[in-house]
């Protein structure tokens, strides 16, 4: 049977997450996570893609990218088999070490890039492994201290002209306590996004997706409260795709 087509951003940005096989580790101590972020370097020299956010977790890594020239699938195969010839040189293996396709889920949103960011840098806390500014190998220092593979500016100038109140408001946003749930959930559900959409337009009887937010609030809530019936979606979901946040969409009734 043949795999089904992965969805393409729009943006070329992209929530992506790697993990072992059978939920295995795939860094075994920090000398192995230091070489997977100079994997990911050498490969954003050779190919040209933008790195927002990561965390190397023990058995699975997110990160938050941008394609441009190189595709996606281009972008994974080549960091995925340089870094398993490293580690089974290493420990003296053979075989797979990643479960066999990447996890993705595109970003087209401001509201859902501000969440897929929350959430990557929060995975630790999560985790109860560390707080999120003690965590050694995740982003989210990057964009307080500067430096490190990731390219913070993008995002920082999303916060504000001046870098003094952006890192300020990003070190508010990244540390607020949050229920995020991204690309575990999304890759369960029943209904894929492009469906979604056609569901939400007609609901609405909508030309476009973005007209949604343009309706008067009694309009745009009533749909809201039909789309949230469809089998197999999810207020993150339809967060997502529309751009409307949750806390409206919750509150949202026919």
């Amino acid at each position: 049977m043949p795999r089904e087509a992965r969805e393409k951003s729009k943006t070329g940005i992209y929530h992506v997450m790697v993990r072992g096989i059978n939920q295995q580790d795939i860094f075994e101590d920090d000398d192995d996570r230091q070489r997977y972020l100079e994997t990911i370097t050498r490969y954003k020299n050779e190919l040209d893609f933008e790195v927002y956010a990561y965390c190397l977790m023990n058995n699975h890594v997110h990160l938050l990218i941008q394609e441009k020239e190189a595709e996606l699938s281009k972008i994974f195969k080549k960091i995925g088999t340089s870094y398993v010839h490293y580690f089974n040189w290493k420990y003296e293996r053979n075989g797979h070490l990643f479960q066999d396709r990447y996890k993705s889920e595109v970003v087209e949103t401001d509201s859902y890039l501000h969440t897929v960011i929350r959430y990557i840098h929060q995975n630790p806390v999560k985790a109860k492994i560390s707080g999120i500014n003690e965590y050694k190998w995740s982003s989210y220092n990057d964009y307080i201290e500067g430096h490190g593979i990731s390219d913070v500016e993008f995002y920082l100038e999303m916060l504000g002209k001046e870098k003094d109140m952006a890192t300020r408001r990003y070190i508010h946003y990244m540390n607020e306590l949050s229920d995020d749930q991204c690309l575990e959930i999304v890759n369960t559900l029943r209904i894929s996004d492009e469906k979604a959409r056609e569901r939400i337009k007609e609901i609405g009887n909508l030309k476009n997706i973005s007209d949604l937010q343009k309706l008067e609030k009694d309009m745009r809530n009533k749909i809201l409260g039909k789309t949230k019936e469809i089998e197999g979606i999810s207020i993150l979901q339809i967060s997502r795709i529309t751009g409307i946040t949750r806390q409206v969409i919750k509150k949202s009734q026919q």
